[in-house]
């Protein structure tokens, strides 16, 4: 869903909810539709630059290294379809989040 972002220092809020981790089935590609979707709904809507949260990886408990070659992997995969969006980034909880983000995508890079 998206929404105006109200008071924030955007435009929209696109929501999503992520699968909870050994809950919701099949939780890779559950992960990796919440990027697909909300990627859709920023190119329906012109949005030029989003950013992501490392979805489900906190209360939700899905295990970093795999969410982050799914957000990667899906982002990379679905950037060359759109034309309105043409910057993505990812705001992460700490130091060590974007030193695996960033391994994950010389990692993926490199396939």
């Amino acid at each position: 869903m998206i929404t105006g972002a109200c008071d924030l220092p955007n435009r929209w809020v696109i929501h999503c909810l992520g699968p909870v981790y050994g809950r919701d089935e099949p939780s890779d590609e559950l992960l990796a539709s919440c990027y697909r979707e909300a990627l859709a709904l920023a190119e329906e809507n012109s949005v030029a630059s989003m950013a992501f949260p490392a979805l489900s990886t906190g209360a939700f408990g899905f295990p970093a290294e795999p969410a982050a070659r799914i957000a990667l992997g899906t982002v990379l995969e679905a950037l060359p379809k759109l034309s309105a969006v043409k910057h993505v980034r990812f705001v992460l909880f700490s130091d060590s989040d974007a030193a695996l983000y960033e391994e994950t995508l010389q990692s993926l890079q490199a396939d």
